[in-house]
């Protein structure tokens, strides 16, 4: 069995002789998911690779015996239909995934809706498990394998004063009273007999049985519509033999938190049902876990510690047939594994680190028999590969490398940098370097400055390739320079909340400091800078261009102009009112403070416009406003682009290859020429 660290495998000399074009990032493959079977012997993963006749990355399960050393791995699926969700049944012999096969239409099983569908581990007796007219949302095979639970919803009029007129003009589109409110059904294998659980006027975000099937534990909202999840949720413990729901107490993640709009999140049981982890997101706070114990007495939650200052960058996980938590945490520029020893009854033990932070860890799976991890691991030199976990934190066993292929190219230098800020904090990021070059012996050369989403996010020193420029724009001799400013996860909880209340200030300055230092450093030309982002990147680009004059290009994706109006139309407005603390009506002055709209005419950046034209997140209003103010009011040089049928991001092949090929040309342009 060959043992390797990720980092030793492409630390290896290679003789790199290809630079990287817009056409080899369609050639990468992207790992989504992995689930291991109940004994360890077989790996499944999910891979996305781009299709140009679909115009899309499909996505497909690939799966590789860990026994069978020097096999290739088997493709198990081929159909142009969003495969995923792996679960393994009891046993090895069946993989369930759901997946959409086939057109709209009437031709069940394949009529385009999602259904559960099931297959042998060697490819073989591919069949589908549900065939519903409406497909499927959310689904679990029970802990046995004899038991498809699966929630489906119907339209219902809610009973008020106006059900009538609706009904009468149902033509129309109403703001509420009707929703889609979820059932909870059952379809037994051995008789493929359905049957109804649980069906109550609510919406079904997730749930999970207990592994001897007495109880379901289900996380609900009043109706539909996303906003209900920020802090409308609630989770119940519904018991099947008597019908009844009884609800957690949420103190601490409602009365005690410092926001009132968490989102509750992946509720998950013990083996042997005495204990149920959870999450509980909020924007602009930090991610935490709970764990409820139960008792004769009912059921007593806490919340769990994270490990020093780490981010909770995943749902907790149970280690099978014991009370051991896992999740990724997020750990500076790094996302490392950790276990929590024996979690539950007010206590938690130890914590120690399973997947070293020098590996980036995405997602990981438990062997329930032989409790051996898999995961889907990345590095500053390798792109993610699906892995076996090793007793030593820093090896593991490459179980497959979709994409050995980019070590023939020639691959940037990524390096973790760090710079003080104006009030004297220490901040982070990731500093990419174009292959060959070498800081202090060649001179400065253009910077772009990429900014992360959420903000409550980060960026790893994990190897990508990324339309929003990362690997690509390296490849054209830029150096490519990513903070993760003040409200950036993995750095604590205090860096985190730094941000509430002082968006468009604190991380402004933090960006700045940070563009000082790599021109400082010589590693940035101060005349060749660039800054660009999506979503809230895309907002801090035009926060920015707002601030000063020292960027000679922009790229805008989908980003917020004004913050009253992105609270009146996104459809997570929880998010502004946390950073502004506040409602419009209670703090108008900070919500103009924290818009570049009113600052706009000290504009004066050339500035490329991206936005999806069905974006909810951050609707294509907002780069409209922006477009109008930079070409017909300022007079600044300026491209509008809006991508038909696309929403928050950019699914289809022509639309990435648009977005890569024009921000390169309009960068170029301004900056290099």
């Amino acid at each position: 069995m060959l043992v390797h660290a990720l980092l030793m495998i492409c630390i290896q000399t290679v003789e790199s002789n290809n630079s990287i074009t817009t056409d080899d990032y369609f050639s990468i493959s992207y790992l989504s998911s992995c689930a291991v079977s109940p004994s360890g012997t077989y790996t499944a993963w999910t891979e996305g690779r781009w299709d140009e006749d679909l115009d899309k990355r499909n996505t497909d399960i690939w799966i590789a015996n860990q026994n069978m050393h020097g096999e290739s791995p088997l493709r198990l699926t081929f159909d142009n239909a969003y495969d995923g969700s792996l679960q393994w049944a009891n046993d090895d012999e069946w993989l369930y995934f759901s997946s959409r096969r086939g057109s709209k239409g009437d031709d069940l099983p394949r009529n385009g809706k999602k259904q559960v569908w099931r297959i042998k581990q060697d490819g073989t007796q591919l069949m589908a498990v549900t065939r519903l007219a409406s497909g499927v949302e959310d689904w679990k095979v029970s802990a046995d394998g004899k038991i498809v639970y699966y929630v489906t919803s119907d339209e219902t009029q809610v009973e008020d004063d106006w059900k009538l007129l609706r009904k009468e003009h149902d033509d129309l589109e109403y703001g509420h009273g009707l929703v889609d409110y979820s059932t909870l059904r059952i379809l037994h294998l051995s008789t493929w007999k359905h049957e109804t659980l649980w069906e109550e006027e609510k919406v079904i975000q997730f749930f999970s049985p207990s592994p001897d099937g007495t109880k379901i534990a289900i996380i609900t909202t009043p109706d539909t519509r996303l906003i209900t999840n920020e802090g409308w949720s609630s989770l119940g413990i519904y018991d099947v033999a008597t019908k009844e729901t009884t609800l957690l107490d949420d103190t601490l993640w409602r009365e005690n938190a410092p926001s009132p709009y968490g989102w509750v999140e992946s509720p998950q049981w013990s083996s042997d049902g005495s204990r149920l982890a959870f999450s509980v997101d909020f924007d602009g706070f930090p991610r935490n876990m709970f764990v409820a114990t139960f008792g004769e007495s009912g059921a007593t939650v806490q919340q769990v510690s994270r490990h020093g200052d780490v981010t909770l960058g995943s749902s907790p996980v149970w280690m099978p047939d014991s009370h051991d938590l896992l999740y990724i945490a997020e750990r500076g520029t790094n996302r490392p594994l950790y276990q929590i020893e024996n979690v539950g009854n007010g206590k938690q033990g130890a914590t120690t680190e399973r997947i070293s932070g020098s590996l980036i860890c995405w997602d990981f799976s438990v062997a329930r028999d032989s409790k051996e991890i898999v995961a889907l691991v990345g590095s500053t030199l390798t792109l993610t590969s699906v892995v076996k976990v090793m007793p030593d934190p820093s090896l593991v066993t490459v179980i497959a490398n979709p994409n050995s292929h980019v070590a023939d190219w020639e691959l940037p230098t990524i390096m973790t940098v760090q710079w003080e800020a104006k009030d004297g904090t220490t901040i982070e990021g990731v500093l990419e370097l174009p292959f060959g070059f070498t800081v202090g012996k060649d001179a400065p050369i253009p910077m772009y400055v990429h900014l992360h989403g959420g903000p409550t996010s980060s960026v790893t020193t994990a190897l990508e390739f990324s339309m929003y420029g990362r690997g690509l724009l390296s490849s054209d001799g830029w150096a490519v320079f990513s903070p993760n400013y003040r409200g950036s996860t993995g750095y604590g909880d205090e860096f985190l909340t730094d941000l509430v209340g002082r968006e468009n200030d604190i991380e402004v300055q933090d960006i700045l400091a940070g563009v000082d230092a790599m021109v400082k450093r010589s590693i940035a030309d101060p005349d060749k800078l660039a800054v660009g982002g999506w979503s809230n990147g895309g907002y801090l680009t035009n926060c920015l261009i707002a601030a000063t004059a020292r960027f000679k290009a922009a790229s805008s994706g989908a980003g917020v102009f004004e913050q009253t109006m992105q609270w009146s139309i996104e459809d997570t407005p929880g998010h502004v009112v946390n950073y502004a603390e506040g409602l419009p009506w209670e703090v108008p002055t900070e919500l103009q403070r924290m818009s570049p709209l009113f600052v706009a005419d000290k504009i004066s950046t050339p500035t490329i416009i991206h936005v999806g034209a069905g974006d909810a997140r951050v609707p294509a209003e907002q780069s409209k406003a922006l477009f109008r103010a930079l070409h017909d009011y300022l007079d600044i040089p300026t491209q509008l682009i809006i991508y038909p049928g696309t929403g928050h991001g950019l699914s289809k092949m022509s639309h990435r290859k648009a977005k890569i090929e024009w921000d390169k040309a309009w960068l170029n342009h301004w900056v290099t020429q």
